[in-house]
Parts: structure tokens; sequence; C-alpha cells
């Protein structure tokens, strides 16, 4: 079966069927607006943050002859109904975290981010000099996608607990969220793993529906209110070392859009990363301050629980190699990890090193 065609006329589930009656797109003397669904609430500090910068960098690159209309979850499609939305054309274009979309191809996973992947530097050097976007491009091609790198939220934190990690042991029966292949590492070690949207997650760390979750890092989940619930803080996880957010575009609107539209939407993309990086990284040490004031515990996991981590991790990567896009997509982000982490070490960490040693003694 042609997959693209089976999506454009298959019927979508949940609060996906509201976005049925979405007019195409509207072209009135030269001006186009366009339809984009997100996974985040109004206001989330900095995913919705990342989604509105792109909107009005888009109208402001354009002289407003491309506009973006910005739907948050529920407006006409759900946080997690937003790729099938596009993909089947019913919306334009979404503003989301890829490795949510690992049902429909585990490869997804690496436009986010993977268990011991890349920094935030690492997967922008492999997305434009290393052939990423080229096989995002490849990827999307099956579902009807144009897609792009659209944020980049840096190192995510190890989580939020009601009690202290000790041993890997301690996630056995743990009710946890976490996304993407992380989520899956974490079920290897035995933890009862959910996938909750950002807006449903302080009701349900709340609630003792979970026992622990991450979302991004202190500056957003300040905001998000978790302190007030848990006080157990994990500063570096494994699952998201530097964690990416993704623009798709319905591959016809795509095609349809002029070259001069064509390029601002890559170059708004390009901007709304290195903007989303900045701010998150402007402001987690603050926030991480503010965190510990109102009594936050802020750890790092034990050795043995991160070598727990990595052998879990190796076994999740290695059962998807039977996929051949998959396979070739991640042989790709490691040759790029090995071209550059080595000169990063060198350069970036070593610098850092001896800048805290030097700055010590003075």
């Amino acid at each position: 079966m042609d997959r693209r065609s089976f999506l454009k006329t298959s019927a979508l589930g949940g609060s996906a069927v509201a976005a049925t009656t979405l007019a195409a797109p509207a072209i009135a003397q030269g001006n186009r607006t366009l339809t984009m669904v997100t996974s985040w609430p109004r206001g989330f500090a900095v995913l919705d943050d990342a989604a509105t910068y792109f909107e009005e960098m888009v109208g402001a690159m354009s002289g407003g002859t491309l506009t973006i209309d910005k739907k948050a979850p529920g407006e006409l499609v759900g946080a997690f109904e937003v790729f099938d939305a596009v993909s089947s054309g019913q919306a334009d274009l979404y503003h989301s975290a890829d490795y949510y979309f690992i049902g429909q191809h585990p490869g997804y996973a690496y436009f986010t981010a993977v268990p011991f992947g890349g920094t935030a530097q690492e997967v922008t050097n492999w997305y434009h000099h290393g052939g990423g976007h080229d096989l995002h491009s490849e990827l999307g091609d099956i579902f009807n996608l144009k897609s792009f790198l659209c944020g980049n939220s840096g190192s995510q934190s190890g989580g939020w607990f009601r009690k202290e990690i000790n041993s890997a042991a301690d996630f056995n029966g743990l009710k946890f969220r976490m996304p993407g292949l992380g989520g899956k590492v974490l079920g290897e070690l035995g933890a009862s793993v959910q996938n909750i949207p950002g807006g449903e997650l302080y009701q349900a760390l709340s609630s003792g529906a979970l026992d622990g979750l991450e979302w991004v890092g202190p500056f957003a989940d300040e905001r998000a209110g978790f302190q007030e619930v848990a006080k157990v803080y994990y500063t570096a996880g494994f699952h998201e070392p530097g964690s990416a957010l993704s623009c798709g575009m319905n591959l016809d609107v795509y095609n349809d859009l002029s070259p001069a539209h064509q390029a601002i939407i890559t170059n708004a993309c390009m901007a709304t990363t290195h903007f989303q990086l900045a701010e998150t990284l402007a402001n987690n040490g603050a926030a991480l301050a503010r965190l510990q004031a109102q009594g936050v515990k802020a750890l790092q996991f034990p050795d043995d629980v991160w070598d727990a981590f990595g052998a879990a991790s190796k076994t999740v990567l290695d059962e998807n190699m039977g996929d051949e896009l998959f396979a070739k997509i991640r042989n790709s982000f490691e040759a790029s990890l090995a071209q550059s982490s080595d000169w990063l070490l060198k350069s970036d960490g070593f610098y850092v090193e001896q800048r805290n040693r030097v700055l010590a003694k003075g």
C-alpha cells in the first residue's frame, strides 16, 4: 500500500477529527497563512517560546506575506496527533519533538535525542554538516513531510523523583514519564514507562499517577511547578544530552511555496534553534538556585546507575538495527560524533576544565 495515499485518506483518532474541517491555506493577493499545530500548551516555558519565536520570525522575515496561525493542543488536534494531522494534509505544519513519533518510525528518535547521543552542538554539526538534514528529509518522504530542526533545549535533566535513586534496582516498578528511546531504556530496567503530554504532567505527579518524570531542565521545570510535589531532582540525564525540536511541514504544501518562502521557513527554523538553546542555557542556572532555595535536592545518579543506563541503551538501539533506514541514520549520526567529539573534548572541554582550575586559585 502507498503510505502517502493511505495517510491522506485515513481517519484520525481522538481530537484530530476536529481538524477535518480545516480549510486549505489562505492565499490572497500573494499572501499566505499556514496553520501550525503544536504539542505545547500556550505559555509553556522554552517549548512554546520556541514555537512562538518561529511564528513571529516567519512573519517578520516575509514582511507579512507568509504568516503562521499557531494552535495549542486541543484547539485542532491533540498534542501527540500533530504528526498525522500534517502528514495527511489536515494541517500545514507542526512544531513538536519528533521522538514522540517513533511509533511511526524509530529513526525519528535521532531528530530529538537518543540515549548517550550528541550534545546540542554535536547534533547541530551532524544535522547541517554531516548529512542529518538529508536523512530527515528521506524519512519525511515516507510520510509526506518536509522536516527541519526547529529548537534545542540542550541537555535535559535526569528528572523529578519522590525518593533518591541509589541503584538501578530502584527503577523496577517505578511509574515514570519519559518519551522516546530513553523511555524504552527505563523499561529495560523495569520501570512502568508512560508518555504523557506536558500539559498533564503536574496533575499526574501530584496525584500519584506518576512516581517521577523528566521534562526539560530547571527553567522550564520551575515554570511547570514540579518542585511543589517532588523534591528530589537529578540534574544530568542519559536520555537527552542535546534535545532538538522539529518543524514538520506537509510536503505538498512545502513544494507549493515560492523559493523565497521556502528559504524563510528554513532560516526561521535555524534561528529558532539558536534562540531556544540560548534562552534555556541563559536561565537554567538561576532557576536551579531558586529550586534549591525551595528545598529541592539537586543530585547526580551514581556511576553504577549510569552503567546500567549504558547497557540498556545499547540493547534498545541495537534492537532497531534490522530496519535499514534506522541503521543508516544511526551510522551517520555516530560517524559524525566520532569526527567532532575528539576536537570538542580537546578544545572546549579542556578549556573549561582549565578555566575552572585557574579561576578557583584566584
